[in-house]
């Protein structure tokens, strides 16, 4: 995975993880479940670039 793949998904990542937050502390749980859903977005990403990487 290139380095810079690895920071797009770190910082959707974090994008989530703010979003997330935002809606905790607003009571939107709308803003809450599109953070959640960015998260694992990245999280899949990441684990797709991994599965890369073992077959190169």
């Amino acid at each position: 995975m290139s380095v810079d793949d690895k920071f797009k998904h770190e910082a959707q990542d974090l994008l989530g993880k703010a979003k997330e937050a935002q809606g905790k502390l607003t009571g939107d749980d709308s803003k809450e479940a599109e953070g959640k859903v960015e998260q694992a977005t990245a999280k899949l990403k990441k684990a797709g670039e991994n599965v890369k990487d073992i077959f190169k």
